[in-house]
């Protein structure tokens, strides 16, 4: 969220023509970045939650083992990636600057050294030092982009004649941005640091075997996820029938709305950091499904609330957010996106199964079934519907991968999902949000001050009726709670 906050500061500073074409290469490296970060990573850090599971093996020998792996092969993978960066920049067509493409290597080398020591908190427990280092590290991140993006360009014209100055004026935004995050960490990998006080370089080969044994169709499925999750970016890039400025504004447009999903996104990271180490902490259990089930339903839940708060309000966030207005001409592909990422974060609850009972080819083969569907549909259809096709491409994507893990994981690991009632939630969130689009058209010849109080009013009520029909649906249940329970009648 913190982070989220910038998008407003850069949409406003990066409004003009330069700065679109600017986030739109940002967009871009970001989305490859993701891509190097599976490669780097290959699946250790769910390797390490799956063998802290087994009593016979030392809690030292895996850590050790991970780390040094991840250590070395970081290593090789960063010096080759420096090697190329002249031919990386001119892949991507950014400005000529090859030294962000070094910068990147740093920050991907660090975030993976990084994985096996924040598992390590996850799986011991310890979620205070994993959230102050996590937001440490995201504080200097926008500390540094104001710095760089508000008050440096005034010193530079202040003192133009200093060294430092100058050095700053070679940088355009987009260095601005990389040179922040590079900052943000610096500063997680040395608090960190403790963590990896007792590490010795002991690869225990046979446990090493086991491990990437297990984890190396996470490479597929990762690299597959990034193609579904980030690869559109680069596909309107390429696909677009336009110039090489023209794509990478729209590829910066579809990038800055894409960002209003980011109250999905907040609970999908959240649960993906807590789940995946509860998950096999209680595979064990008898009534580990039925726990499963009941996970699966308050999170489906979450995920209504998350998407009618945001396409409720859909007008106040775009002005409030997207404050370049040139940006805010891809506003209609959130409410898409919206749902795609409520299939992807049902789709993570579900996709444990195949974790749990060591079927990881399984989780490949859906994966790749969704990379085809992205792939085929940004190819056929970009060139006609430009980020639209990119947006109903992930949307299909996910809920085919959706419906694939479910049915599977019912063959090879049971689970009572309450089926019809968590339909039931998504068909009244979906028709509370086309009430609101109704609305929208009846409003809409409307000056802009009344017209957005009615679509402020209507929206919290709808919000609201959705609000009474969970309360009184989950009645029972919700007394139960801590906190909130003691509210309930």
């Amino acid at each position: 969220m913190l982070n989220f906050l910038l998008t407003p500061l850069l949409t406003l500073l990066m409004n003009d023509g330069k700065g679109l074409t600017e986030y739109g290469s940002m967009t871009l490296i970001y989305s490859w970045m993701g891509v190097l970060n599976i490669l780097y990573t290959y699946g250790m850090e769910t390797a390490y939650f799956r063998f802290s599971t087994e009593n016979d093996i030392k809690k030292q020998d895996i850590f050790s083992t991970a780390f040094g792996s991840l250590l070395i092969s970081t290593v090789l993978f960063s010096l080759a990636l420096i090697f190329f960066r002249g031919d990386i920049q001119s892949y991507l067509e950014i400005s000529n600057h090859p030294e962000y493409i070094t910068w990147c290597a740093f920050i991907v080398s660090l975030d993976a050294i990084a994985a096996i020591p924040f598992a390590k908190l996850r799986q011991e427990g310890r979620p205070r030092k994993y959230a102050f280092i996590r937001l440490g590290g995201i504080l200097i991140n926008i500390a540094a982009i104001i710095i760089f993006m508000v008050f440096i360009p005034r010193l530079i014209q202040s003192y133009p004649d200093n060294m430092v100055m100058r050095w700053f004026q070679g940088k355009d935004r987009l260095g601005f941005i990389i040179l922040a995050n590079l900052l943000q960490s610096i500063f997680v990998m040395l608090m960190l640091l403790p963590e990896c006080s007792g590490f010795r370089l002991r690869i225990n080969g046979d446990l090493w075997k086991r491990m990437v044994g297990y984890s190396a169709p996470m490479i597929v499925i990762g690299l597959g996820g990034m193609v579904n999750e980030v690869m559109d970016r680069t596909f309107l890039d390429k696909w677009l029938p336009f110039d090489n400025a023209t794509n990478k504004t729209i590829v910066g447009i579809y990038g800055a709305n894409y960002k209003l999903a980011i109250f999905i996104t907040l609970f999908l990271q959240a649960f993906k950091m807590a789940a995946e180490p509860f998950f096999f902490s209680q595979a064990k259990d008898k009534n580990a499904p039925a726990l499963y089930a009941r996970i699966m339903k308050w999170f489906v839940i979450t995920l209504a609330f998350a998407f009618l708060f945001t396409a409720l309000y859909l007008d106040i966030w775009k002005i409030l957010i997207i404050r370049g207005e040139n940006f805010r001409s891809g506003i209609g592909v959130v409410p898409i996106l919206l749902l795609a990422n409520i299939w992807l974060g049902i789709y993570y609850n579900l996709s444990i199964w195949y974790k749990l009972t060591d079927r990881m080819l399984m989780g490949l083969y859906i994966t790749v079934a969704g990379a085809v569907i992205t792939l085929a549909g940004n190819y056929l259809f970009i060139p006609t519907w430009g980020m639209y096709a990119s947006a109903w491409s992930t949307f299909i994507c996910y809920f085919v991968m959706m419906m694939l893990a479910y049915f599977l994981g019912q063959k090879y690991f049971p689970i009572p999902y309450p089926v019809k009632k968590l339909s039931s939630y998504l068909v009244v969130m979906l028709l509370l949000f086309f009430a609101q689009k109704g609305v929208d058209v009846l409003t809409s010849s409307l000056n802009a001050a009344p017209q957005i109080s009615i679509r402020f009013a209507t929206a919290t009520i709808l919000f609201l009726i959705f609000l009474l029909l969970v309360i009184k649906i989950e009645k029972s249940e919700i007394k139960g709670m801590p906190f909130i329970g003691k509210y309930i009648k």
